[in-house]
């Protein structure tokens, strides 16, 4: 009797370590990090990279909105119609102060 309890114990421990090794390996789940989006400004005209969906805010130094553009490519170069001065832009979760001449 008892070795025959120790046989289904022993059967039963051994069942259930692949099942506990599956499951482990079904919750490692590995992330793809996204690349930084590039902003960079030349004169009036801004470069933005790896942003494509992302939306460019532009704001003038007191904080207030001044602009908004939607980035609908990876790579984009955008024109600024503004004033000569210090800005600061912001694309998903990068911001750059830049100076438009």
């Amino acid at each position: 009797m008892k070795k025959s309890y120790l046989i289904i114990m022993l059967a039963a421990t051994l069942m259930a370590l692949p099942v506990r090794a599956t499951e482990q390996a079904e919750k490692e789940v590995i992330e793809a990090e996204e690349p930084a989006v590039g902003i960079t400004a030349n004169g009036s005209q801004v470069r933005i990279t790896n942003a494509e969906g992302k939306t460019l805010e532009i704001y003038n130094l007191a904080g207030v909105r001044v602009a908004s553009y939607k980035i609908d490519s990876e790579d984009k170069t955008l024109n600024l119609n503004l004033p000569k001065g210090y800005y600061i832009l912001k694309a998903g979760g990068t911001a750059r102060k830049v100076s438009i001449r």
